[in-house]
């Protein structure tokens, strides 16, 4: 008896902090006290026409794979051991308000480790990027209102852009 209560110890331990296990979507949501969001003070609604708006911008200000990686690596031992591994190949160091969005390119309160895989994933956030990117600049949505949606919930966000009224994702 002693041995089969262990196991099942051990199973749900597994269970509650694997990747691919990872359903709540509370594990696809940055711990918010660590990772807040920041902005970049360059981008403002008055400047997105010759910043964020403009082809190549993200390249010009993305930081190195090398800072990314080492940040990454960091996070997975500290702060986000939730996840249950130290593997950078199952997470993405994401930017939480996008660089298209007017995120801080390099302030850890706007980086977190993003799971690659599961219900919300990186690609799903992605595209949330790149919609709201292109409502920003045909002046659609408020760069803040952009910002504020990826600060809060990002998820929330996608169900509110994405997902028509009465259905799940």
């Amino acid at each position: 008896m002693i041995k089969r209560i262990a196991v099942i110890s051990i199973v749900a331990i597994f269970a509650s902090t694997n990747i691919s296990s990872a359903d709540s979507n509370i594990n696809y949501l940055p711990i918010s006290t660590v990772t807040p969001g920041a902005t970049n003070p360059a981008v403002t609604q008055s400047t997105i026409a010759s910043t964020i708006c403009v082809v190549g911008y993200t390249k010009k200000i993305r930081p190195s794979a090398s800072y990314t990686t080492a940040l990454k690596k960091k996070q997975l031992a500290s702060t986000y051991s939730r996840y249950g591994t130290l593997q950078t190949s199952r997470v993405e160091e994401d930017h939480l308000i996008p660089l298209e969005i007017g995120g801080s390119p390099k302030d850890p309160r706007n980086l977190w480790p993003e799971l690659w895989k599961g219900t919300w994933g990186a690609h799903k956030k992605d595209a949330l990027e790149n919609k709201l990117h292109l409502m920003i600049c045909a002046h659609l949505i408020t760069l803040a209102d952009a910002q504020q949606a990826f600060a809060t919930n990002w998820i929330d966000a996608y169900n509110k852009y994405f997902t028509p009224a009465g259905t799940n994702p």
